[in-house]
């Protein structure tokens, strides 16, 4: 018995509501033939169904030849067809089409139709566009539209307006999730913590996306102690993990501060949350053991990851393993990575001649920077110039260095002038160091660290009114000299030390220990090398200054502090000093403990009377 037609026509709709919701693009083809065989093709409400079909499986080709076949589409079609050109790769097609349903079809747009389309200019992003989408919903209909406001909230906000993204906010009576969020996400991203803080705080309700979004601003600014405080914080809310990368996000901030303790608790946090297998909280955790010291650790965690490994996993291996200086590894899992068909990018050949450099494979971090374009067509940039001539400056060869920063296709930095001369100082060329110091103040250098080899070089020369010229220059631009400090973190005690401060319930057992280890030093040779001391002080007083730097007083702390025969861990934030690096060769002989300290180039792991970098850093 066949069905009368309104029960058949409701029965056809049903069922196109079902294909759009479970995503059936077979079933949706299947029910437009039929509709065409039965003449009933344009009937209501089959066109505006049978599109939102087909939009919503992301049949794109399909959905705008369907439009075109209808006659007279309305706005509840131009509605499905805006959205869904909004929602994808390429949002700029959503303006042809608003203009031709202005224009052709003469259609006013209704409140979703507007909101869409401030939406679409979220994802340009297009601030012109928006605003003039503003003025429009200013005069319409919908002038007071929440819905409308939380998208212009949004938009101003991914535009990077935020204060014209706080004025709509302001104006919203009965605010949502969605601007909620969106303000909050906008002042993060725009560097403008406190006040996301603020606001955050002020929420009735707070997503993990939310949370997610200002831990990882706060990371990525540097406040990785307020991001993992606010992480606890949203461990104590139970609020559900369900996405990995605020998982990353704090692993990085463990990573930078070298929390080892913390790292491991990630990282037992993260397995029990399901995540073992995921690739991107795997290469963080090769990141973070790398970072903390824990090289064994990280390559363990490199070794585990289950699925393919990326490019980004075997970068970051190779990057970890030439900064504890062990270049032969680097290479090593570079010839792996090849053969396992993965081509290397631009930070795998950072991390390859930074290996070279940091052991003077002179000749095959030549070979490598030869290999980036006429093998894998990576134009070298100034980044893999400085390394090359970092590489070459170190090794000695200063005539080629010299050369390279003439002829590179880029102009050098800062960053390229300061390697070369602190290779001219390491190799005591003064007069080259010294034109190149000048070459250097030329480009009026933004960072401390700059300054004070400048000071060096002239100090070096022994033109002490051009030392003097260099600390007024910093002076004048507001540059402070940063204050050198080592952390060390032992079980659940921390400390930070600076040079010359020392805890005055630690001061007698610390300086009574560095005391008796100097007696043990000396009975074994040991002269200090005062040439770091660049002051006008007699011998004895220079001395002082050295028997008191942060790294000596961190390890004597933890020599204290740690269980006997543990590693000492030690993470300073300049470079440590030629007396320095002899001093902990010697400590890490007479105590038998293994000395990792990781300063502002490198890690340095000191054992039996060595450290890994071989003297080369």
């Amino acid at each position: 018995m066949q069905l009368s037609p309104p029960v058949h026509f409701e029965k056809l709709h049903s069922l196109l509501r079902s294909t759009a919701c479970r995503r059936f693009p077979a079933v949706t083809g299947h029910i437009h033939a039929y509709l065409l065989k039965s003449g009933i093709f344009q009937s209501p409400p089959f066109p505006s169904s049978l599109f939102n079909a087909y939009t919503k499986s992301d049949l794109h080709h399909d959905a705008r030849n369907l439009f075109g076949e209808i006659t007279h589409p309305d706005v509840f079609l131009y509605s499905s067809l805006l959205a869904a050109h909004a929602r994808s790769n390429s949002p700029s097609s959503f303006l042809p089409i608003f203009r031709r349903m202005i224009s052709v079809h003469l259609l006013l747009p209704d409140d979703f139709i507007l909101s869409t389309l401030v939406n679409a200019c979220a994802r340009f992003p297009s601030i012109r566009l928006g605003r003039q989408a503003h003025a429009y919903t200013v005069v319409s209909p919908f002038y007071d539209d929440d819905v409308i406001k939380s998208s212009l909230v949004d938009m101003y906000s991914k535009c990077g307006l935020v204060n014209d993204a706080r004025m709509v906010f302001n104006s919203i009576e009965l605010k949502n999730f969605v601007c909620w969020t969106a303000m909050v996400s906008g002042y993060a991203a725009s560097g403008r913590l406190s006040e996301a803080l603020e606001l955050f705080w002020r929420m009735p309700e707070r997503s993990v996306f939310v949370w997610t979004v200002l831990i990882s601003s706060l990371v990525h600014s540097g406040s990785h102690f307020d991001a993992l405080k606010l992480f606890v914080e949203m461990l104590r809310e139970g609020i559900d993990i369900n996405d990995a990368f605020v998982l990353s996000a704090v692993v990085g901030a463990a990573a930078d501060m070298a929390l080892l303790v913390l790292g491991r608790q990630l990282h037992c946090l993260s397995i029990s949350l399901g995540y073992e297998s995921n690739i991107m909280l795997g290469n963080a955790f090769v990141d973070m053991y790398a970072k903390c010291s824990d090289i064994a650790s990280s390559r363990m965690t490199f070794d585990k990851i289950l699925m393919t490994k990326c490019v980004v996993s075997w970068t970051t291996m190779i990057v970890g393993e030439a900064q504890h200086g062990r270049a032969q590894e680097s290479l090593v899992l570079f010839n792996r990575m090849v053969s396992s068909g993965v081509r290397p990018n631009e930070v795998t050949f950072v991390g390859l001649i930074y290996a070279c450099s940091h052991m003077g494979f002179v000749q095959k971090g030549r070979e490598l920077f030869k290999s980036m374009l006429r093998d894998y067509g990576i134009e070298p940039s100034l980044q893999h110039y400085t390394c090359l001539l970092d590489l070459l400056g170190r090794s000695g060869n200063l005539s080629e260095a010299a050369n390279l920063i003439r002829v590179m296709p880029c102009e050098p930095d800062e960053a390229a002038w300061a390697a070369f001369l602190s290779a001219c100082n390491k190799h005591g060329d003064i007069k080259l160091g010294v034109h190149v110091a000048d070459e250097l103040l030329k480009l009026r250098p933004q960072f401390s660290s700059t300054y004070i080899l400048l000071s060096n070089t002239f100090a070096l020369a022994g033109m002490w009114s051009s030392m003097a010229n260099v600390r007024k220059l910093m002076d004048t631009m507001g540059i402070k000299k940063q204050a050198g400090y080592s952390w060390i973190d032992v079980g659940r005690e921390s400390c930070l030390f600076r040079a010359g401060e020392v805890p005055c319930h630690m001061r007698a057992n610390i300086l009574g220990l560095l005391k008796e280890l100097m007696k043990e030093m000396k009975k074994r040779g040991y002269v200090p090398d005062t040439s770091s001391v660049l002051h006008d002080l007699e011998e004895d007083e220079k001395e002082i200054q050295l028997f008191t730097h942060s790294e000596r007083l961190a390890v004597a702390f933890g020599l204290l502090k740690s269980a006997s025969g543990s590693a000492i861990r030690v993470v300073k934030n300049l470079r440590v000093c030629g007396d320095c690096h002899t001093v902990m060769k010697l400590i890490s002989s007479i105590s038998g403990r293994e000395i990792v300290v990781r300063d502002a180039n490198r890690f340095h792991h000191f054992e039996f009377g060595r450290c890994s970098c071989g003297d080369f850093w």
